[in-house]
């Protein structure tokens, strides 16, 4: 009996190590019935900038994974989001940030256990956009200004405006931070056409970002509008995760709350 209780905790701990949710006494059948929530990143952004975000939904008793992105092309990026889905035991809202937010629309109509999409002032392409073309409309935004390319192809934000404008209304010794973790994004895929978008098949949140300086807010406002999303407007600059960490999740909550009362799968 005695080995029969050793092997017992032995497995409840290898569970646990596992990521195995355990019972918490025996006879409990407490289910967590909250969905996953997985973030995307951005350009010039890493996984760290969800940092808030993860805190404030990991209190509130979710599981949560932001990953890193390669920010090469949007197949590779899909490919890292498709890895990190995979992982992910039941529902699972998906959450992107700015190019992110081309990530999880590049999902398609093939995303396994995805029951919704939010998007933080993030692009909302359709079937035969690119960023390039909708960028080179114009006019330049003043994060992207002076965007500047090295000799491996890849795209990154000068440090002047990054802080200022990219990351405008982040304490300016964060930004600075923010700054030196940037992630480049390769130029090429600004090419990229979107397919048949995500949001077409599921429901859709989106913030808009008022004071945008990277993404023009008339842009992610019609990117909402067309998508039928439920949306929001923050007084708030590009990197709103950073900045308005309780706004964001309080739209993420709102989707995932939204699943469970639809008892959705």
């Amino acid at each position: 009996m005695f080995l029969l209780k050793i092997r017992y905790a032995f497995c409840g701990i290898y569970q646990f190590q596992l990521g195995v949710p355990a019972l918490a006494q025996e006879g409990s059948e407490e289910v967590n019935t909250l969905p996953n929530i997985v973030l995307v990143h951005g350009a010039w952004a890493d996984g760290s900038s969800w940092s808030a975000v993860i805190e404030r939904l990991q209190a509130d008793g979710y599981n949560v994974r932001a990953p890193q992105f390669p920010m090469t092309a949007l197949a590779d990026n899909v490919a890292r989001l498709r890895q990190v889905l995979a992982l992910q035991n039941g529902p699972t809202i998906v959450a992107g940030h700015s190019y992110g937010g081309q990530i999880i629309t590049a999902l398609g109509t093939d995303a396994p256990n995805v029951v919704g999409l939010v998007y933080i002032a993030a692009f909302g392409l359709d079937a035969g956009e690119s960023i390039g073309a909708l960028l080179a409309q114009g006019p330049v935004t003043p994060a992207l200004a002076h965007l500047f390319i090295d000799k491996q192809g890849f795209a990154w934000l000068p440090e002047d405006d990054f802080v200022n404008h990219f990351a405008a209304d982040v304490d300016p010794v964060k930004a600075k931070v923010m700054y030196a973790v940037q992630q480049p994004l390769s130029a090429t895929a600004l090419q990229d056409v979107m397919g048949v978008p995500a949001w077409k098949a599921l429901p859709s949140w989106f913030m808009v970002a008022d004071g945008d300086q990277a993404i023009p807010p008339d842009a992610e406002r019609l990117f909402a509008r067309r998508m039928g999303a439920t949306t929001v407007e923050v007084p708030t600059n590009h990197v709103a995760m950073v900045s308005h960490p309780d706004d964001v999740v309080k739209l993420i909550e709102t989707a995932a709350q939204g699943h469970v009362r639809g008892g959705g799968v």
